[in-house]
């Protein structure tokens, strides 16, 4: 018999002051068997981290949304899709493969790679010489010890606060804060 996800639910208050972006979002995640609390809150920090973009590039008019993850490579960590149905921002999180960031570019107006696993820079030395051609592709590097701080704060029931503040983010609950200075790669 198959595992199920398990799912977890957030209630997030952003207040990102880099964008002037201030909001409150009802969050469900379903974690996949295989998946961490680290992968998982990271997905959320990424949320978090973009989600100015449903206001700056959908006028707000559009749809901030995790995707099925792990349970289907097609489909991204997270993604921003306009009331039309186009997809605004593919966002993964890890250290994916080139072909499908490059299938990712041809059904997104922009790709953003968060990786955060202490092999990453193995992973980006590896990867990088393949996708400097992908225009719509930005690559940031999550240092390894605040990701892992992040699975601290993860409960089946979580009330977190985010504030993004000069490029930066904070992710704060009763269980504490963690700090996360990502950092651009490409």
């Amino acid at each position: 018999m198959a595992l199920k996800s398990t799912i977890f639910k957030a209630n997030l208050q952003i207040a990102d002051i880099d964008h002037g972006y201030y909001a409150d979002h009802a969050l469900t995640l379903a974690r996949h068997p295989s998946e961490t609390d680290e992968r998982m809150m990271v997905r959320l920090a990424a949320l978090a981290l973009q989600a100015h973009e449903l206001q700056d590039t959908c006028q707000g008019d559009g749809t901030l949304a995790f995707g099925a993850g792990l349970s289907d490579p097609e489909d991204p960590d997270v993604s921003l899709t306009d009331f039309t149905g186009r997809k605004r921002l593919w966002i993964e999180v890890g250290q994916p493969e080139d072909k499908p960031l490059t299938k990712a570019c041809s059904k997104s107006d922009a790709v953003i790679v968060y990786c955060f696993h202490h092999a990453a820079e193995v992973w980006w030395k590896g990867i990088e010489n393949k996708l400097t051609r992908l225009d719509k592709l930005q690559v940031w590097r999550l240092p390894t010890d605040a990701a892992q701080q992040l699975a601290t704060l993860a409960e089946r029931s979580m009330q977190l606060q985010a504030t993004v503040q000069e490029g930066g983010l904070t992710l704060s609950s009763t269980l504490g804060s963690v700090h996360v200075e990502p950092l651009r790669w490409k």
